[in-house]
């Protein structure tokens, strides 16, 4: 099931739903390269190893993987993306 992640405002803030909007209006500004708009994420991922090999696919049933990995740390992957140029820059 796809689910839509979005902030939910705490009830009874307007102060909390104005700023919201304040940040929001900020997208709708036309691009000028004196002040980038800057967009930065996070996000931290684990790394995983196969412990089986995988079954190869068939003209009648799709390559299977079994649920069962090696753990091989973790990382965190950091984004930042400016909007109205479509850049971005990945980096961990």
């Amino acid at each position: 099931m796809q689910k839509i992640g979005w902030v939910i405002p705490p009830e009874h803030n307007g102060s909390f739903v104005a700023n919201m909007e304040k940040v929001l209006d900020i997208y709708k500004q036309p691009y000028d390269p004196q002040i980038p708009v800057v967009c930065m994420d996070e996000s931290p991922k684990q790394l995983i190893a196969e412990t089986r090999i995988p079954i190869p696919a068939s003209t009648e049933k799709p390559e299977k993987h079994d649920y069962e990995y090696e753990r091989r740390g973790t990382c965190n992957i950091f984004v930042a993306f400016e909007p109205l140029t479509g850049n971005r820059m990945v980096s961990h």
